[in-house]
């Protein structure tokens, strides 16, 4: 199989040259585009995570030989999500190759944090199966570069960490809740309020709820930080 000039040089911006073409193709398949004679990337993208989790545990450990549990825990979360997979899927412009179906095309697809993690997952996998582990761990490692040394000492997310806050002060958990969405329906933009029963709140805008979420959580941190 021969690939395509955009795939060609999709391939050679993810550093891997594939002995089975077909696997990269499969693997920025969504399921949108799936057929009885077209495999789509889900199973890759499950596969895919797995190996993308091992190679992270394995880094981390060497990167830091004192670390705790506690302490690698929380570093490893921040690595491995959708939205570092993302990152790393935009940083390559893996949106560009996707095979979406057309609803997906005109509903931003490319563009799509889910879509982009799932399908960087999907190809670390296709790497995987076509060379094995140590090249899949090569191209991991090259891709995330900096992020495993940059990982913050404490890497949890904001959500979780404002939820410790409040734990912590005898408060219920943070409730979060929608409080304006503007923009086309294929590209949405949410503004997300968190609160605490306390009364503190804070508010952020983001292009998906999770991003938003996240963001007001991390503004209401650095606001009761502020205080103390």
């Amino acid at each position: 199989m021969k690939l395509s000039r955009d795939m060609a040089e999709f391939q050679a911006r993810l550093g891997h040259e594939f002995s089975d073409p077909a696997l990269l193709v499969r693997a920025l398949t969504h399921s949108s585009m799936s057929s009885p004679n077209r495999d789509d990337n889900q199973r890759l993208e499950f596969l895919g995570d797995r190996v993308l989790g091992l190679v992270m545990a394995e880094a981390l450990l060497a990167h830091d030989s004192a670390a705790t549990e506690g302490q690698l825990a929380p570093r490893f979360n921040a690595l491995v999500r959708k939205e570092a997979c993302a990152d790393v899927a935009r940083e390559i412009d893996l949106g560009t190759v996707l095979k979406l179906g057309r609803s997906e095309m005109l509903s931003g697809g490319r563009r799509k944090l889910a879509l982009l993690g799932d399908a960087m997952e999907a190809v670390i996998a296709a790497v995987y199966v076509d060379a094995g582990f140590e090249a899949a761990r090569a191209t991991v490692l090259r891709l995330w570069g900096g992020r495993i040394g940059a990982v913050k000492e404490d890497a949890r997310d904001a959500k979780t960490a404002l939820q410790e806050w409040a734990q912590a002060r005898g408060l219920p958990p943070p409730d979060y809740a929608e409080t304006a969405r503007s923009g086309p329906d294929h590209a949405p933009v949410f503004t997300i309020e968190a609160r605490l029963q306390s009364g503190e709140q804070a508010s952020a805008t983001a292009g998906s709820k999770r991003q938003a979420e996240q963001a007001a959580a991390r503004a209401l941190l650095d606001r009761l930080e502020s205080q103390t």
